[in-house]
């Protein structure tokens, strides 16, 4: 069953996107009218109009204009060929953030083949299985230079040709292939630049610090800004020192981060020391950011716009995205379909208008590489069944409110742990904050929560749970409460690792059940 709550991108009393040149083709879904057929022509077209203008720096490395970065991929193409690889073939990408991940990655396209970008992180028999998995006939290692032939580009590629398979980050079971095809990516080029990029010009200079092997770090900074023609900086390692003084002598306009990224900034001394007048963009995303890390992230950066998107390996990156007018009053959604994507919410008795986020839109990939069964899972009459639990009100505003693998069911009441969590992360002490269901032989389960304290201070177990109490019904309160001093696990993403939360947690007694303060008078 699937409920008669249903919103587009251009139903609602809010309309925060340009909604121009939005078709619904012969496949029912919606596009955008006039994109480039390939990644390869959306490029030709940049080099032709600022061939000349620095293009990628590579922070502590190398810099490239546009010509020379068309030119080096053409040639690695040429190498590619040189080598056997045929259109069609997939080529991996083992290499790490920097210059020649991107030449890597245009390389193969330009050979035809289809980019498997890999997961650094993976451990080594992930990475073993990535490799058998799609067939890779190259990979492209550190430490070993790029392919290098003559010139090669080839003609003819189609929108619906498969580009990329990008590879779930794997977080339960063997990680699936994402087939990402060429409209795929044009089409979330054009959502962010409609949405979270709002705005933006070739004048703009964006810093990357996420994993270019994900879909934020790929699809919605570095094709968007190889598109517009701006600056793309590349920060190789992660680290908060080094962003914060890639800001500073970049003079970056545009970052995105996970609330993470933006909490371990904003914290760190030499922040105060940065200025971030120019910051034009804050984008944040993957995971849910406390309200008052928003209020927080508004007064740090004072001349940007904020904004939080939500998206998905399979939907190539953004599909809903609140603006920064909204940030400040909705900060718990994330925010308005894309214009090209239309939502649904299945009903599968989660009560309180919740339902399973279903999404139909030009950006949700083919399916997974050599799995037609879970693709016939995941896709089913044209929707995306995300297995996020969400809710959509009037307006528009979208809340994901629970993975349904997270969602706890108390004694037959449902609590959804992100709600917990948001309480949670209120106390000044949380740094971070997850909530997962304990196994309870009467109830079935219960409510767990391990909490991370900020630097310098501790927490107080009967004084959060008090604290929390004022902000939850009974029934949603953690009965165990675990204080945590490492980080909590994460995957390349951002996203807290649950399971391993689940399975590694030693949970202790049962904490007393906490009586919610009385109010004076």
């Amino acid at each position: 069953m699937t409920t008669t709550i249903e919103k587009e991108g251009k139903v609602g009393r809010i309309q925060p996107f340009d909604m121009s040149g939005v078709v619904r083709g012969d496949d029912g879904l919606l596009h955008y009218d006039g994109l480039d057929s390939s990644l390869i022509d959306m490029l030709r077209k940049t080099v032709e109009r600022v061939g000349d203008r620095e293009a990628i720096i590579e922070v502590g490395g190398p810099t490239v204009t546009f010509q020379e970065f068309w030119d080096r991929s053409a040639r690695v193409a040429g190498g590619l060929k040189a080598a056997g690889v045929e259109p069609g073939d997939r080529v991996a990408n083992r290499l790490d953030n920097g210059l020649d991940w991107c030449i890597a990655f245009y390389g193969a396209l330009m050979a035809g083949a289809i980019v498997i970008p890999v997961n650094t992180r993976f451990a080594e028999p992930e990475i073993e299985y990535v490799l058998a998995d799609s067939g890779a006939k190259h990979v492209f290692m550190p430490g070993e230079a790029l392919p290098d032939g003559e010139p090669h580009v080839v003609e003819g590629l189609q929108s619906g040709d498969v580009a990329a398979i990008f590879y779930t980050s794997g977080t339960t079971g063997q990680p699936k292939g994402a087939m990402t095809t060429h409209e795929n990516f044009l089409a979330n080029i054009e959502t962010v630049l409609r949405s979270s990029f709002a705005g933006i010009d070739e004048s703009a200079r964006m810093l990357i610090s996420v994993p270019l092997f994900h879909v934020t770090g790929c699809n919605s900074q570095l094709l968007p800004q190889l598109r517009l023609g701006g600056v793309t900086v590349i920060l190789p390692v992660f680290d908060v020192k080094k962003l914060l003084a890639a800001i500073d002598e970049h003079r970056t306009d545009a970052i995105v981060g996970t609330p993470a990224i933006f909490w371990l900034v904003m914290n760190r001394p030499e922040f105060k020391d940065v200025d971030v007048s120019f910051v034009r963009w804050a984008i944040y995303g993957g995971a849910p950011m406390p309200p008052e890390q928003v209020l927080e992230m508004m007064e740090a950066f004072p001349n940007a716009r904020l904004g939080n998107g939500y998206g998905m390996t399979e939907t190539a990156s953004v599909t809903t995205f609140l603006p920064h007018e909204h940030c400040k009053d909705r900060p718990e959604t994330v925010g308005f379909a894309a214009p090209n994507a239309e939502l649904r919410l299945r009903d599968a008795g989660y009560g309180e208008g919740a339902g399973e986020l279903l999404i139909r839109s030009s950006q949700v990939v083919k399916g997974y590489w050599g799995k037609e069964d879970e693709t016939r899972r995941a896709l089913v009459d044209g929707w995306l069944h995300t297995g996020d639990v969400a809710t959509i009100d009037e307006d528009g505003f979208v809340s994901i409110v629970d993975r349904i693998k997270d969602l706890i069911n108390r004694g037959g009441e449902n609590v959804y742990s992100i709600e917990v969590e948001n309480a949670l992360a209120l106390h000044p002490a949380v740094a971070e904050v997850s909530v997962v269901g304990v196994p309870d032989e009467m109830m079935g389960e219960k409510v767990g929560a391990v909490v991370v304290p900020r630097e310098g201070m501790e927490i107080d177990t009967a004084e959060v749970l008090d604290f929390t109490a004022e902000r939850l019904a009974d029934f949603k309160l953690p009965q165990y409460l675990v204080v945590r001093k490492d980080p909590l696990p994460r995957n390349p993403g951002g996203k807290i690792v649950k399971h391993e939360i689940r399975s590694g947690t030693d949970w202790g007694d049962e904490l007393p059940r906490r009586r919610k303060a009385k109010t004076a008078g």
